[in-house]
């Protein structure tokens, strides 16, 4: 075996088998999500593409206008083909910069550069992808409040929905500068908590799932609702796929 063949093996291994970025997913396993960890996306839904070893930006799974009047379309597609597509590229540029480290070609200097920024963008493309996931137009799943499981579980540990939704959406608001509102479970406690996140992966306890995210950085939202973060976390209450948080809530307490 030639020493190319070897660090290309290596390299789709050392990419393949890469745990958690940041606390919101891993990267293997292919099969469906309600048949495995709920903590992970499968490839697809991350834009893994095999051949070419690198991310690729994943379409919206809905158009860019399907979320109005309360999310809008220019916003939408600003956000998804411009914010989104830069935390891919940066998410490609540090998987290389590290495996170049690793190949003894890079400047070891600088694997704490990298590691940040592995961190950073990877989680940012994480917490879009769940951030789109977990919205859907009105008659498609989008709006209205949880059935099931989660809708118990969240009564159980907030008393009732809308003492649920108050705290989600306080919390959300009142993030420090950039960051996420995010509903998750705490699995040795067998809890949902809600948690306030800063930039892409600060604050964010260790072990949690999430169920469902709001992202709060302005570009978010500004178009439509400037620096009134309130409406649009309220805008935002009205998209929710509940179904979708409850089927990934099925699946990790099954």
């Amino acid at each position: 075996m030639t020493t190319n063949s070897t660090n290309s093996i290596s390299r789709r291994n050392a990419l393949a088998g890469i745990g958690a970025l940041g606390a919101l997913g891993t990267l293997a396993g292919a099969e469906s999500l309600l048949t495995r960890a709920p903590d992970l996306l499968l490839p697809q839904e991350l834009g893994w593409n095999e051949k070419t070893l690198e991310y690729e930006l994943p379409p919206l799974p809905y158009a860019p206008e399907a979320l109005e009047p309360h999310l809008d379309a220019q916003t939408m597609a600003i956000h998804h083909d411009k914010h989104h597509a830069a935390y891919v590229k940066g998410l490609n540029a540090a998987l290389k910069a590290l495996f170049e480290i690793r190949a003894g070609s890079g400047d070891t200097s600088l694997i704490s550069h990298w590691s940040r920024q592995l961190s950073f963008h990877g989680s940012g493309h994480l917490n879009h992808t769940l951030f789109w996931l977990g919205m859907a137009p009105a008659g498609r799943g989008g709006g209205g409040m949880p059935t099931g499981k989660l809708l118990s579980q969240i009564e159980r540990d907030f008393t009732s929905f809308e003492q649920f939704v108050a705290h989600f959406k306080a919390a959300a608001t009142a993030v420090e500068g950039s960051g996420w509102g995010w509903l998750v479970w705490e699995p040795l406690a067998r809890q949902l908590l809600v948690l306030q996140m800063e930039n892409q992966q600060k604050l964010l306890v260790t072990g949690v799932i999430p169920i469902l995210g709001i992202d709060v950085w302005e570009h978010a939202y500004y178009l439509k609702f400037q620096n009134r973060r309130a409406e649009y976390v309220d805008a935002f209450m009205n998209v929710v796929n509940w179904p979708w948080a409850g089927q990934r809530f099925d699946a990790l307490t099954a």
